[in-house]
């Protein structure tokens, strides 16, 4: 009975781990037959979890939505995640998320074992989080793009842009990109047949059509969101190569500053913008590492001009120091 009992919670943590298990799948992991799965999964159902079998050649089972939420399984290092999960939520951006995420840790702590609320509560209490002025999300509105991107389900939006301007957008998206305090809506814009990258805090009134579409070659919605903010809204965009590899140089700059790609073995790629070329001559040389201008050329014109009037300028002060060294004191 024991057994049993072990096993029907295993089944039903691997449920709860993937949206979709086939039989044979499920009966490989728990090392039972397919007949012992069948009598296991009639008694999930008769304990009033959804367990719903899946269509198909294969045939499958998969944990349906019921009518209260199921308790969920969690290892050690899960339980720890998650509390600090909730903890870092609560002084974040999204309306309605920190209140929610203070009352769901409240109640997680609740039936920790004491081993881990001690380990969870010694890491939040030690952890302060830097807030800051960021835009404010709705989450109703949030969750209306993640369902509408995980359901592949067109969207209708208001979008201001940063003018202020706003305009009718129906889009078909594709992920949302959450980097730092700001969230980004990856799409392909239907009216404009075109990838685009919307800030969530722009856009207004999301509505989901009910009209699916297949996704058409999206790109890597991270890759995306990167180079759209680090280099697109600016006047000029630099393509460097640095002597150093990738890991080095992304540990020095966030991934909404610029963008960091490998080329070859100690050496990488560094595609940043900015309106000034002075700005990205100096964020360019702060990180204090051999580099080579690729694009543009009046980039590499503009550090000529900036290393022969620092280098006049050290000249000049190497000069006074000499000749104050040499008077008599």
């Amino acid at each position: 009975m024991v057994e049993t009992s072990a096993r029907l919670l295993r089944l039903l943590s691997l449920l709860q781990a993937r949206p979709e298990w086939s039989g044979a799948a499920l009966a490989d992991r728990l090392g039972i037959t397919g007949r012992t799965l069948r009598r296991d999964i009639a008694k999930l159902r008769g304990l009033g979890y959804p367990v719903l079998a899946v269509p198909g050649v294969a045939g499958g089972y998969r944990l349906g939505a019921g009518a209260a939420l199921p308790p969920l399984l969690l290892d050690d290092d899960e339980a720890v995640a998650v509390a600090l999960s909730l903890r870092t939520a609560a002084p974040h951006a999204v309306t309605g998320v920190g209140e929610a995420s203070v009352r769901a840790l409240a109640k997680l702590e609740q039936v920790l074992p004491s081993r881990l609320r001690e380990r969870a509560a010694a890491i939040g209490h030690a952890t302060v989080p830097l807030t800051g002025p960021g835009p404010v999300l709705d989450a109703d509105a949030l969750t209306t793009m993640a369902h509408a991107c995980r359901n592949c389900e067109r969207l209708d939006f208001g979008y201001r842009d940063r003018d202020g301007a706003l305009t009718a957008r129906r889009v078909e998206p594709h992920r949302l990109v959450q980097a730092g305090y700001r969230w980004y809506l990856v799409a392909r814009d239907l009216d404009r047949d075109d990838w685009r990258t919307f800030r969530a805090d722009r856009i207004e009134t999301p509505r989901r059509t009910g009209i699916r579409f297949r996704p058409a070659d999206p790109p890597d919605a991270a890759a995306f969101v990167a180079r759209a903010v680090s280099t697109a809204p600016y006047r000029y965009q630099a393509r460097v190569l640095m002597d150093a590899p990738a890991n080095v140089l992304a540990g020095l700059l966030p991934p909404t500053v610029a963008l960091v790609e490998p080329t070859a073995p100690g050496r990488s790629t560094l595609t940043v913008g900015s309106d000034s070329l002075d700005a990205l001559a100096f964020r360019i040389a702060m990180l204090d590492l051999d580099f080579t201008v690729l694009e543009p050329p009046e980039l590499a014109e503009r550090l000529a001009t900036l290393a022969a009037r620092l280098g006049g300028a050290a000249r000049a002060s190497a000069a006074s120091d000499a000749g104050l060294a040499g008077q008599p004191p």
